[in-house]
């Protein structure tokens, strides 16, 4: 069954099973915000199913048998498959701006304001979204998976690692941003400002991104 043929009761149960279909690296660079917004465009009909790079040749194959859909070729709009990648700070230029914290969404950054800045690797899904948030390009990706691609280069506990991570810092911001609510004090490592010019910031970094990976 098509998502254009699909009964509005039904919506969510099928951008569920897409989702979990989907890397959840949260790259954005599907045109979506997360891989759930991205889930949900496709079961609603209105997104392809070949516009995850991360999920690469096997991830379009996912979507397509969980979405009844015909297999297609990754769209070269959206990227290339490539390998799993993660990012290093050059602690030698790093200036503490926090500014790849709050880009990161499975807080993978830690570090304090005007101190240098370090990524745990494990929780970093290579998103790439901190390299065009620093101010002095000290971030660099570099491959993690060797010469594997796409789901080859990921997995399951993988995905399930970086969905949990992406979980707890959407819950926590929503407690932040609550009514009458807010931490206490200096923001966390890695917090998403809660004031227009922090959120206008980050929409920035999210085009930018998305603008180096539309590049030839």
């Amino acid at each position: 069954m098509s998502p254009a043929t699909t009964i509005p009761q039904d919506i969510d149960a099928l951008s569920a099973r897409i989702a979990a279909a989907l890397p959840q690296t949260q790259c954005t660079r599907c045109g979506y915000p997360d891989c759930a917004a991205y889930a949900q465009a496709i079961a609603r009909g209105e997104a392809a199913i070949n516009q995850c790079p991360p999920g690469g040749a096997e991830g379009v194959a996912r979507l397509a048998a969980v979405t009844g859909q015909a297999v297609l070729a990754l769209d070269p709009a959206h990227g290339s498959e490539g390998p799993r990648t993660v990012a290093v700070i050059d602690e030698d230029w790093c200036i503490g701006c926090t500014l790849c914290a709050k880009a990161c969404p499975t807080d993978a950054i830690v570090g304090l304001h005007k101190r240098m800045h370090t990524v745990i690797d494990e929780h970093c899904t290579g998103c790439e979204l901190c390299v065009p948030a620093c101010p002095v390009d000290c971030i660099r990706m570099e491959n993690a998976s060797g010469t594997a691609t796409g789901w080859a280069a990921w997995s399951a506990a993988q995905q399930e690692h970086a969905h949990a991570r992406y979980a707890a810092r959407q819950a926590r911001e929503q407690r932040d941003h609550a009514p009458g609510q807010g931490p206490s004090g200096p923001a966390a490592p890695g917090a998403t400002p809660s004031t227009d010019a922090g959120r206008a910031t980050l929409a920035a970094i999210l085009a930018r991104s998305r603008a180096r990976h539309a590049r030839p």
